[in-house]
């Protein structure tokens, strides 16, 4: 079958994570169809140039409008700051190019309703860059699930904690305006805990949330005494109800001194709890009540066997996967699903539904009580 070919829109942090997976994802997987790299986009000609010779791609470009309406190309991967998520998603569905979209979907829910109904009326395949759902062992959590050995679920803990702007002095950036990224901590690293919780234990129904911003100017980046006042929250905070009757909570913050990336939930269910932490992302913390009397407690498995989720297509067990492998897993399942005219997971619809729960948050923070999702 032909390959592929993609237009990258975007060429920082997850421009290059994504261009990693688009480079391994054919050694490592040999998809129906290899994915090739055609072209990558932004607007800066010398920055983008850069981009194109170290990350590999064949062409570089400036014109995002021109690129998607290029005959060659099939896929487009949105990695651009939210603001341009629907123009851009919404046009390349307009021109028959399958879409794959950075998280969250877009900085409204109206926004991401138009765009799923945009890919929705092309017929175009969609997904929606969820990558934490594709480490291994978030997969053998959700077979542990599947299988009932959890039985009825009652708690989802879901947290998701970072420092980098912990320090007043840092400087501002677009991720702390609200024009651009539509929301803080909220929708850049809650996102993740929220989808991580429908996927594993289900709908979310109603939520009651907090948002707080700690430090509400910053300095302009080389001008310190410039200063730009900050429209996202710092810090947010959940409980949540979910469908099937199980509660939860979500905290996520940029601001919790010495963590990096510590996105963890633990889940309970009547007959024993799993917890994931992706700082050690190999791992799946498992407890089970069947388990003999003199055995019961939490352990640690490593989740590197070849017949756990992924694995097998790496390395020996033992020899650990990292950050990147999510990305290549995602890229993988999304190549699969275009080459047999499928839709994969997480995709717009997914998207739109965590919107909805962000959209709920909001909503709840500002009027202090229970809201509907």
């Amino acid at each position: 079958m032909s390959d592929i070919n993609v237009a990258l829109i975007g060429y920082a942090f997850m421009g290059r994570a994504h261009s990693n997976a688009y480079r391994q994802v054919g050694p490592f997987f040999s998809p129906a169809r290899a994915p090739r790299m055609k072209v990558i986009c932004g607007r800066d000609p010398r920055g983008v140039e850069t981009a194109r010779k170290a990350l590999g791609w064949d062409e570089a470009a400036t014109d995002w409008k021109a690129v998607v309406r290029r005959p060659d190309i099939e896929l487009v991967d949105v990695c651009t700051p939210g603001d341009s998520h629907a123009e851009i998603a919404i046009a390349a569905a307009k021109a028959g190019k399958h879409v794959f979209c950075e998280k969250p979907l877009a900085n409204s829910l109206k926004d991401a309703e138009r765009m799923l109904a945009a890919v929705e009326k092309a017929g175009v395949a969609h997904m929606i860059c969820h990558n934490y759902r594709r480490a291994p062992a978030v997969q053998l959590a959700k077979q542990i699930i599947a299988k009932g050995q959890l039985g009825e679920i009652r708690h989802y803990r879901g947290t998701y904690l970072q420092d980098w702007m912990s320090d007043p002095a840092a400087p501002f950036n677009w991720r702390l305006d609200r024009t651009k990224a539509g929301s803080g901590a909220l929708g850049d690293i809650a996102s993740h805990s929220i989808d991580l919780a429908r996927f594993l234990v289900g709908e979310i129904t109603e939520v009651t949330a907090d948002l707080k911003t700690f430090v509400p100017t910053r300095a302009e980046a080389g001008r310190p005494r410039s200063r730009r006042t900050v429209t996202v929250d710092d810090a947010a905070m959940a409980l949540v109800h979910f469908r099937n009757g199980a509660v939860g909570t979500i905290e996520a913050t940029r601001m919790a001194n010495g963590r990096k990336n510590y996105n963890r939930f633990e889940i309970n269910g009547r007959l024993g709890s799993i917890a994931f932490d992706l700082e050690r992302l190999n791992e799946l913390e498992v407890y089970f009540d069947s388990d003999p009397p003199h055995l019961r407690g939490f352990r640690t498995m490593m989740v590197t066997e070849p017949v756990h989720p992924f694995v097998g297509k790496w390395w020996p067990p033992g020899h650990i996967l990292g950050y990147e492998h999510t990305f290549v897993h995602t890229v993988y399942d999304l190549i699969e699903a275009i080459a047999t005219n499928g839709i994969p997971t997480p995709n717009f619809e997914d998207g739109v539904e965590n919107q909805r729960v962000l959209h709920a948050m909001e909503r709840s923070a500002k009027t202090g009580r229970w809201a509907r999702v």
